[in-house]
């Protein structure tokens, strides 16, 4: 019997440019049936692809062997350069600007190789589409049905829960943590959780012993976000995740376009600061959106 297809994805980035991908991925599954698709990347951002039932694997894109792939006459180690040549495709979406790991995966002798940009453009629409482009090239293409689902499973939701996430990659792209706080305590009938990483940590947030789920893993932080009744945040990895999970959302944008990336789902809300400036969205307006979203929930 023929074994089924292999499919390697290599994928590094942040949590929601990771998740951003995932409709790419979906459509390899689906274009390339009973297929073994393992995707490698940062452990405990790729672990997430398993979570979505998108992965049948997942490897390590840390590995000290990897580097040799980056160099020009560097001995590549057997053991990857055979487990890498086992794959029928290989979609990467490396950072290659002189071609070495192109050059790389011709010496081992890889069948099929499709390079994807990891850069997402201002005018070229949404990100989840530029990220999955590049298959184009083998007639599969992203539809709506790919950006417009959950891909974590709805666990049974806890009414009243709200989940609130404090941060982002910029300190631009937040509002002022006293105006959550008090946004918080407006939601006395809610059960409001926040949620913090080492991002918040590093800039010395305190949230004086208030319910927070602080670090977790991923695919633990998504099994909890499917329970809540409805989520509250920036543009971020975690609201991208929140979104994943089928949780009613308000997103708060500011220097970022919502167009290219916000998360597709219907679900999500997008309240924009004009001038790109988070701090200038009034706190009443916000309290409004929000208890919009939470009514639907």
């Amino acid at each position: 019997m023929k074994p089924p297809p292999r499919v390697l994805v290599i994928r590094g980035g942040a949590i929601g440019d990771f998740i951003l991908t995932l409709p790419a991925m979906r459509v390899l599954r689906e274009i390339i049936p009973n297929c073994h698709l393992e995707v490698m990347g940062y452990l405990n951002i790729a672990t997430l692809a398993q979570a979505a039932g998108v992965a049948d694997s997942v490897r390590s894109l840390d590995h000290r062997t990897m580097a040799a792939l980056f160099a020009k006459t560097a001995a590549i180690d057997e053991a990857l350069s055979e487990h890498l040549k086992s794959f029928n495709l290989i979609v990467s979406y490396l950072f290659d600007p002189d071609g070495h790991f192109r050059a790389s995966m011709e010496r081992i002798g890889v069948k099929t190789l499709i390079e994807c940009s990891h850069r997402v453009q201002p005018d070229q629409g949404h990100a989840s589409r530029q990220l999955a482009k590049p298959l184009e090239k083998l007639a599969m293409f992203v539809e709506d049905e790919h950006l417009l689902r959950a891909y974590f499973e709805r666990r049974e939701v806890i009414p009243n829960r709200l989940a609130i996430h404090l941060g982002s990659g910029s300190e631009k792209k937040n509002w002022p943590l006293e105006r959550w706080l008090a946004l918080a305590d407006d939601f006395r009938d809610h059960e409001v959780i926040f949620i913090t990483g080492e991002a918040e940590q590093e800039r010395g947030v305190l949230i004086n012993n208030r319910p927070n789920w602080h670090a977790l893993p991923l695919p633990e932080l998504a099994s909890r976000l499917s329970t809540c009744a409805a989520f509250l945040g920036h543009d971020s990895g975690i609201s991208h995740l929140a979104a994943a999970c089928g949780v009613p959302s308000l997103l708060l944008f500011g220097p970022t376009d919502p167009a290219v990336w916000a998360p597709p789902q219907p679900w999500v809300t997008v309240l924009r600061a004009e001038n790109g400036d988070l701090a200038s969205l009034d706190d009443q307006q916000v309290k409004l959106a929000a208890r919009q979203v939470v009514s639907k929930s």
